[in-house]
């Protein structure tokens, strides 16, 4: 399962609030979803938390999401190790405040033994920039001679991305009613079913997350086979 959560903004506009109210409240429908994750038994969850295009917004706006990370990951600690949820990431995460990124890494160091479900924060991501750091990883062992262009495939690529071992979303769920991926998971989302809903993040909650997974359970997957 992947979510783009989109539309904190837009919450937070219609109610003529400031948008850092829309990601408090964004950040609330994630403990919602997480929890309703855990309790029907999903085991793989990924949420796009922060793009690479991201860092094109207001520098008081990233300085906002990035205290907001990290009171998430504070408060939320106690709750992934009583669930045996753990955390990974995905993204460029080095290109985070250092005192966000110590958090982070020291969260994901404390809940490395959890198997129960996984929760995976894209932080600083970007499906192209994923795909781009694969190619320079394949590009080096190459110039290394630690293998040769004749090896490159599919299961090579899979396993130089940066969570080799997550597997493919098998549904991707876009908030806010907008009908574009984002630039997120663009290699792993290759037959993944996809959900649109008009509901902005901070409103999604759980009865919606479950219309969606009946919606998903109705499809007939082929894979690019005949009908």
């Amino acid at each position: 399962m992947a979510i783009i959560m989109d539309g904190n903004g837009r919450w937070a506009k219609k109610r003529n609030m400031g948008r850092i109210r829309g990601h408090q409240k964004g950040a609330e429908a994630i403990r919602e979803i997480v929890k309703a994750s855990r309790e029907i038994g999903i085991q793989w969850l990924t949420l796009y938390a922060f793009s690479e295009e991201n860092w094109k917004r207001p520098r008081t706006e990233i300085e906002a999401l990035m205290k907001l990370l990290k009171r998430f990951l504070q408060k939320e600690l106690r709750e992934m190790q009583e669930n045996g949820i753990r955390l990974r990431t995905i993204g460029r995460t080095e290109k985070l405040p250092e005192d966000t990124r110590e958090i982070l890494l020291e969260t994901i160091r404390k809940t490395e033994a959890n198997r129960d479900m996984t929760l995976t924060l894209a932080l600083s991501y970007g499906g192209r920039q994923e795909i781009l750091d694969t190619i320079k990883k394949i590009v080096t062992k190459i110039e290394n001679r630690a293998m040769t262009a004749a090896d490159i495939s599919e299961n090579l690529v899979s396993d130089l991305l940066y969570l080799p071992d997550m597997p493919d979303p098998d549904l991707l769920i876009r908030t806010s009613g907008e009908y574009r991926i984002s630039n997120f998971l663009l290699w792993q989302i290759a037959y993944t079913e996809i959900y649109i809903t008009s509901t902005l993040w901070p409103d999604f909650g759980r009865e919606e997350f479950l219309a969606a997974i009946r919606d998903f359970q109705h499809r007939e997957r082929r894979f690019g086979a005949a009908d």
